[in-house]
């Protein structure tokens, strides 16, 4: 199967309302924002989504989120190196085989790994041994707000089990949950055809992310992230004519934000209007293919 034959380059556009949608473990868990209070979430979150979403359809993922383990693995290395989830052992020993056939095996097995790459380690007869590097074709930018967020802070008290025969209430520890209380926040991304010959990442999975992009927070509740508190609102997505493109990515981004510098003060329901936002790219980008899409 031939690999992507058009580069692309997407975008996200998601709301939040009283959700925390990237806590920052080194802040207290409080929402990521920028030096300028903008919010951001990350592209490993981001990532991780995608992943959850591509799991759901039924592909074979590597980076599996312990709360979506199917495969009862308790490291990537136990995975990787499995005969019934994975590649078996013999796969990354140097007498058995080599580091290209290794990567090539490993993103022809999981859908993540020819999407966004991943670095295995290959044993040698060498102590430091030789690492497997596979650069995938799709990557994604860090989310942020399109204007500065303002964060709520409320103190709870958390209950945990006591010890002994249980007939006691242990004391309840106190504790913070933070919360954006409405932001929308955009999120750029591409996908090179260069990157895909070397992974076999093909148009047939490029539509599939395209198809799991609208849904992106289907079944990503949780307490910080209560359901129907995030949803994607549009994804634009451009098809160019060719593996170079017609122009650069930062061009094709430009053209959307560009458009939301304009049209910010009119309110979200005109700044995402879809006829205003095709119009808008389209006369950036006039030989562009450019598709509006819906959120779930």
């Amino acid at each position: 199967m031939s690999s992507l034959s058009n580069k692309i380059d997407f975008a996200v556009i998601f709301s939040v309302k009283n959700a925390n949608p990237n806590g920052d473990p080194l802040n207290g868990n409080r929402p990521r924002t920028d030096y300028d209070g903008y919010g951001e979430v990350s592209d490993v979150c981001l990532k991780r989504k995608i992943r959850d979403r591509l799991q759901d359809m039924g592909k074979s993922i590597f980076v599996q989120s312990d709360e979506k383990k199917t495969d009862g693995m308790t490291s990537l290395k136990n995975r990787a190196e499995s005969e019934e989830f994975g590649l078996g052992k013999n796969a990354f020993n140097i007498k058995k085989s080599t580091p290209e056939q290794t990567a090539k095996l490993a993103c022809e097995k999981w859908l993540d790994v020819r999407s966004f790459g991943q670095l295995f380690a290959f044993k040698s007869e060498s102590k430091d041994g030789v690492s497997i590097p596979i650069r995938g074709p799709v990557t994604i930018q860090a989310a942020f707000s399109l204007e500065p967020v303002s964060i709520t802070s409320t103190q709870i008290t958390k209950s945990v089990s006591g010890e002994g025969d249980g007939s006691k209430r242990s004391s309840d520890t106190m504790g913070m949950k933070h919360r954006v209380d409405s932001a929308t926040y955009v999120a750029f991304g591409a996908m090179s055809p260069q990157l895909a010959e070397r992974t076999g990442f093909d148009n047939e999975d490029a539509q599939t992310i395209k198809q799991i992009l609208p849904k992106l927070f289907e079944g990503d509740a949780s307490s910080a992230r209560p359901e129907g508190s995030m949803a994607v609102e549009k994804v634009i997505w451009w098809q160019h004519n060719s593996k170079s493109g017609q122009y650069s990515s930062a061009k094709v981004h430009n053209s959307l934000r560009k458009h939301i510098e304009q049209n910010i003060n009119n309110g979200m329901e005109v700044l995402f209007d879809a006829a205003l936002l095709r119009d808008s790219i389209k006369t950036a980008l006039p030989d562009l293919d450019v598709e509006i899409i819906d959120g779930f």
